[in-house]
């Protein structure tokens, strides 16, 4: 069944759009990550132009994260404190983002800014991913010993400290705050929540426990991405609110399914999978950067005497 999107200007199967978001849901809940940065790759491979792809994806990022932080909520494991720092952050980059978006739209360059983005952190974050889980796969009959992240680092030495009782830290308001920034420019310019950087910072930086990691960063998620997605519809006029809901359809429902799969499966098994997707998804874009396009253009020079 094919419905035409009217911002978007094209004709899209409605199944095929509720099972991607259905997909970018479950990878939502169970990662703690909005799942844009491989959805809005994947609408630009159905024919979604880049502008309204990251326009629209945040609607489905913001639905998608409510339906998953409401399930970490019951389980007590959201810093509602150290979400509020990342966001007063989140705002404060989705802005500066979104006014570099509206400029690169206008000179007709946000396609090329955002395929690049795309290439450079998917192709990072894929491997990264990729070799950390074949190591963790490789070492699961070894004997294993109890590495605990250091929480006393020069981050935690920073002025501005501030007491998260959730989270057990007593750190500078600092840190998380930097990282709301990069994450908001991120949400703003690739149409991502910012989960596949903050949740690995919030570890290995800030030093949070991992459980209350995943929930916090869908609160923030939520926030900034609805921020964005307002910015844009107001400034840039690229979101498409047909494709929006579908997409949400099928988030909210596929994250309750993340939610309850990231529990009962192995993390290993199932980073791997994902590295591998995300590594697929990066050489697909860099195909088409560079194969020959469909149709040649050349650029022609008046020269007046």
């Amino acid at each position: 069944m094919q419905v035409y999107l009217p911002i978007a200007e094209v004709s899209v199967n409605i199944f095929l759009l509720i099972g991607l978001g259905t997909l970018v849901g479950i990878l939502s809940g169970m990662f703690g990550v909005g799942g844009g940065f491989l959805m809005t790759p994947l609408l630009f491979f159905i024919g979604i132009p880049p502008a309204v792809a990251v326009a629209t994806e945040a609607n489905q990022i913001v639905a998608s994260s409510f339906s998953g932080v409401l399930a970490h909520f019951k389980r007590r494991a959201v810093d509602l404190k150290m979400g509020i720092v990342l966001l007063i952050g989140g705002l404060l980059g989705a802005s500066v983002g979104v006014y570099v978006f509206k400029i690169l739209k206008e000179i007709g360059q946000v396609e090329l800014l955002v395929t690049l983005c795309y290439v450079v952190f998917l192709g990072i974050i894929g491997s990264l991913m990729f070799f950390e889980s074949l190591s963790a796969i490789t070492k699961q009959n070894r004997p294993q010993k109890n590495i605990k992240i250091k929480r006393h680092t020069w981050v935690h030495r920073l002025p501005l400290k501030m007491r998260f009782r959730t989270s057990n830290l007593y750190i500078s308001a600092i840190p998380p705050f930097v990282i709301g920034i990069v994450v908001g420019v991120l949400a703003a310019i690739m149409g991502v929540g910012g989960g596949f950087i903050m949740v690995p910072a919030m570890i290995y930086i800030i030093g949070m426990p991992t459980k209350v990691v995943i929930g916090t960063s869908l609160f923030q998620i939520i926030f900034v991405t609805a921020f964005t997605t307002i910015m844009h519809a107001t400034q840039n006029y690229s979101v498409d609110a047909l494709l929006a809901i579908l997409l949400i359809l099928g988030g909210v429902f596929g994250a309750q399914i993340g939610v309850r799969l990231g529990v009962k499966l192995k993390a290993e098994q199932l980073r791997i999978l994902l590295s591998m997707i995300v590594l697929c998804v990066c050489f697909k874009l860099v195909f088409d950067l560079l194969i020959t396009p469909d149709e040649y253009y050349s650029i022609m020079v008046d020269i007046q005497k």
